[in-house]
């Protein structure tokens, strides 16, 4: 039987062992200070279960919001020393103004300086032993991949790309018809009868199967195949993995079989899940515009100086069902932008005037989208509108594009939040991916992941 002994963490799991011992570390190291210092506003802040509860969920929501748990960034030193400056620093000033539930403030200000001071350090201290050890090579799941020779170069950048720990060690060429010795970089070609006697001699994670055609896995693979999964080892179909590490949808493989996707996540159905975040939506879009009415005399005077023209700008967009209605944003283009004909709009195009670079960067020329939701063509989170011009071209092109009008589109998105500016055909298919493993997958707890990245999109000045 194959047996690995080695350590590994799943991308999930890594995420949960950085959550729980941020907090622990932060609450140790204060309970520790304040017990050897007597420093009674650090006592009080371990001791008392309301304040090291609500300092917890600070620590959680606002590392969030900094991308404390984003994986890339985690593995990285340098990059993970802002997400923990900024962290420390918003924790501990929503934890001094929070009233009632955390420790009352010390007459000697010197504690909250020594309190920020000790947080920060042991934010510092764990993510230090994170990046060192448990992010080091002894933690990467080594995998084989079962595929087509032609497949290989492209699934292996997709899998070890969305997961600085997963590695393509080996892969077993499933093709028949072309059985050549081929070897991409440091992956090595294994033939189908030497497969178990790799798996037995090397510390394998899984077994990635990757081919699209029943008929391509050989007798003699699946009995390979079989054998190995008898002795215990873990055999994973491609779209599964994909989907897990990507939190795409695997449009390029799946093809014909896309019906195995539905039917689509049960809340979209799911009559009180649509009923909260209906309420949630009417709350957020009447404060929204609260906030945009109180910016609109700002924009419209740098409007008549930096971009002169219509202060609104209304577009037409597909809404759900196929259902075009015009979209309502806060003009950042100079007059006339497409008299030339409509084209994709690009991070650095020069229609956009350098007064609404900063309204799309700060996302601040989407407010008068909530008239938009308010009316019930659009929801907070949803797929991004698409105009019919482009809505016809690339549907002609891209299989299932048009299945992201199932529900409404929205101001921000999993796509959104996840992936740079689309300004090809090839972005189209990424953020597609992402906007039906959205419809999937759809959930509040996924809403909520959606609106804390969007508010990092905002902060970190990455709007589009």
């Amino acid at each position: 039987m194959n047996k690995n002994n080695k350590i590994h963490f799943e991308v999930s799991e890594r995420k949960v062992l950085l959550r729980i011992f941020d907090v622990l570390f932060v609450l140790a190291a204060l309970y520790c200070i304040g017990n050897v210092f007597d420093f009674e506003y650090l006592e009080e802040s371990t001791s008392n279960f309301y304040s090291a509860l609500v300092l917890a969920i600070y620590v959680n929501i606002i590392g969030t919001v900094f991308e404390m748990f984003n994986l890339q960034v985690a593995s990285n030193q340098y990059k993970v020393l802002r997400s923990i400056i900024l962290t420390a620093s918003i924790t501990v000033l929503f934890y001094l103004l929070t009233p009632v539930f955390s420790a009352e403030l010390p007459t000697n200000r010197l504690q909250i300086l020594i309190f920020y001071v000790t947080l920060l350090l042991a934010l510092v201290l764990w993510r230090t032993i994170y990046v060192k050890f448990l992010a080091s090579n002894r933690f990467v799941q080594n995998v084989i991949l079962v595929c087509e020779r032609n497949q290989v170069e492209e699934l292996i950048l997709e899998l070890e790309n969305s997961d600085p720990h997963y590695r393509i060690v080996a892969y077993v060429n499933s093709d028949k018809a072309n059985n050549d010795l081929f070897e991409y970089h440091f992956v090595q070609h294994i033939g189908v009868d030497e497969l178990v006697s790799f798996v037995n001699e090397n510390s394998l994670f899984e077994i990635v199967v990757a081919s699209q055609n029943a008929e391509d896995i050989t007798l003699e693979l699946y009995q390979q195949l079989l054998h190995l999964l008898e002795s215990g080892t873990t055999i994973r179909e491609y779209t599964q993995v994909y989907e897990d590490k990507t939190q795409r949808i695997p449009l390029h493989h799946i093809t014909k079989d896309f019906y195995k996707f539905f039917p689509f996540n049960r809340s979209n159905n799911n009559q009180l899940y649509l009923l909260n975040v209906k309420v949630m939506e009417t709350l957020i879009s009447v404060s929204g515009l609260s906030f945009g009415v109180l910016l609109i005399p700002f924009i419209a005077l740098v409007n008549t100086m930096a971009n002169r023209g219509n202060l609104f700008y209304t577009q037409e967009r597909v809404g759900k069902n196929g259902k075009v209605f015009q979209i309502l944003k806060f003009r950042t283009m100079i007059h006339n932008a497409e008299k030339e004909g409509a084209v994709f709009s690009s991070p650095n195009d020069n229609r956009i005037t350098p007064f609404g670079k900063f309204l799309r960067k700060t996302r601040i020329d989407e407010i008068p989208q909530f008239i938009n939701i308010l009316k019930g063509e659009m929801a907070v989170i949803g797929p991004r509108p698409e105009r019919p011009f482009f809505v016809k071209e690339i549907a002609e092109i891209m299989p299932f594009y048009e299945t992201r009008h199932v529900i409404k589109p929205g101001l921000t998105g999993w796509a959104q939040v996840n992936y740079s500016y689309g300004e090809s055909m090839d972005d189209s298919l990424v953020k597609l991916q992402y906007d039906l493993y959205y419809i999937k997958h759809r959930s509040i707890f996924l809403d909520l992941n959606i609106a804390i990245k969007t508010i990092s999109t905002v902060l970190f000045y990455r709007g589009q």
